[in-house]
């Protein structure tokens, strides 16, 4: 049976781009396929004598008729995944009018804005059902490749759930693609400390800052303890991805000290886990 990934998203999400990398890994990609046309791809990479293992499909039109194809080949036997990028209007907005391309939905709303919104919508379910989001806002062509190579390169169908572990600042908005999201700001902030301000949650004193807190180390206890009573029912309804995202003011300080911390105390379980520190740089 065939590995198969379905690529997902908004318009303007990266979804071409996201098969480029596939590609360089060496799924075997096909671009803008039409939903209709999936079982018959399936059907010839899986007949006797095919090559091709790894299968990337990219939806055109994709909207809520993908989810009965995953259900379908998933009854058939096939390890399907579906992959859902996303990024903000803004951002959105921003790509086109660079590219002055049309939106898929130009002419069923009366501007871009209100376009992305009506596809936003519509693909709500699919996104919904995906097993691993995307949120492609900060990202550019490098940042969305090791996000796919930490996602795919080394992905067999015998490991576990993967884990990525983020760190954010409310200030710059929630991020889209995160399971779980924590709220961190109730720990003493390191940026009203003069000395640590310029600093970041990486160095030892603002580690110990936060860490060494009988507060920091209750809730470290208590959440880390929750998320690993949590991953073997995740598993088990085969969810492949799980993103936990963290989050302190700036995220820079707070946030940063604990997604290390947590995503080592997940390690230790034996758990593969990817950190990221989204606004560490801002």
């Amino acid at each position: 049976m065939a590995d198969i990934l379905l690529i997902t998203g908004m318009s303007g999400a990266g979804r071409s781009g996201a098969a480029a990398v596939l590609e360089d890994l060496g799924w075997y990609v096909i671009d803008n396929l039409p939903t209709s046309l999936v079982d018959t791809i399936v059907a010839l990479v899986s007949k006797p004598g095919s090559d091709i293992e790894r299968l990337a499909l990219v939806a055109g039109r994709q909207h809520v008729e993908v989810l009965p194809k995953v259900a379908q080949l998933r009854s058939e036997g096939h390890r399907v995944r579906l992959l859902f990028l996303d990024a903000s209007t803004t951002a959105l907005v921003k790509r086109y009018d660079a590219t002055r391309r049309k939106h898929p939905l130009d002419g069923e709303a009366p501007g871009l804005v209100e376009a992305i919104e009506l596809e936003r919508e519509h693909l709500e379910p699919v996104r919904s059902a995906a097993d691993l989001v995307i949120d492609t806002t900060e990202l550019n062509v490098h940042q969305l490749k090791a996000k796919l190579l930490a996602a795919f390169e080394e992905a067999d169908a015998g490991q576990r759930v993967q884990i990525a572990v983020e760190s954010f600042g409310f200030k710059h908005g929630l991020p889209i693609d995160a399971d779980i999201v924590m709220d961190v700001r109730f720990l003493p902030n390191p940026h009203w400390e003069e000395a640590l301000r310029p600093l970041t949650g990486h160095d030892p004193s603002v580690r110990d800052f936060v860490l060494e807190r009988a507060q920091a180390n209750d809730f470290l206890d208590r959440f880390a303890e929750l998320i690993l009573s949590l991953l073997p029912a995740y598993e088990q309804e085969g969810k492949s991805y799980l993103t936990i995202a963290i989050g302190c003011t700036g995220g820079r300080h707070r946030s940063v000290a604990i997604t290390e911390e947590i995503a080592r105390r997940v390690r230790e379980h034996g758990y593969a886990v990817r950190v990221g520190h989204r606004d560490l740089s801002r």
